[in-house]
């Protein structure tokens, strides 16, 4: 126990939050994981978009891995939460439909978004690896929240009840993480 305090002592801001970026792109990779499950039957436009943002979302989860790699440190206590959370919000909202899964997107891309631009503003001064890690993620997630809303429009339904609850979910596990 001494020696998990210890480390947690040791580690500085920048690994504390590429440690939690790194849960949290797990927990996006499953998300659009279980979408894709669940969402087999439906359109092959849909699919694909679907099948991209996988892809971004496991880059972007490499991205983060090897600099945690790089400074040798443990991933986040939350990795586990994130995946299995991500793949249950994924397999609910894949199931209830196109607007669902935009809605979804840009719920959870809002509140990503927000953190990276905090995140780079702290760290600019602190940790340029950092910096350059969250960097080279954030156009990826951009493009997912502009592709997602132009789609979400269509679903108000879906959007005002399901932005609210995952953006709160999404601060909730980001608060998580960063305690854990």
């Amino acid at each position: 126990m001494e020696v998990i305090a210890r480390q947690i002592a040791d580690e500085t801001l920048g690994d504390r939050i590429i440690k939690v970026n790194h849960a949290g792109e797990h927990g996006a990779v499953n998300i659009y994981r279980a979408q894709l499950l669940a969402s087999w039957w439906r359109k092959s436009d849909l699919k694909s978009a679907l099948r991209e943002f996988l892809e971004h979302e496991k880059r972007h989860r490499a991205i983060f891995e090897a600099e945690l790699a790089r400074r040798r440190r443990h991933r986040c206590r939350s990795y586990r939460l994130c995946g299995i959370g991500g793949f249950a919000l994924g397999l609910i909202t894949g199931s209830c439909g196109r607007a669902s899964i935009a809605a979804t997107t840009v719920a959870v891309e809002s509140v990503v978004l927000r953190h990276l631009q905090a995140q780079v503003a702290v760290l600019s001064s602190l940790d340029l690896a950092a910096v350059s890690a969250i960097r080279s993620t954030y156009d990826d997630e951009l493009a997912h929240y502009d592709r997602a809303a132009v789609e979400s429009r269509a679903g108000l339904f879906w959007s005002k009840l399901l932005r609210p609850v995952v953006s709160w979910a999404t601060e909730a596990v980001i608060w998580l993480g960063m305690r854990l």
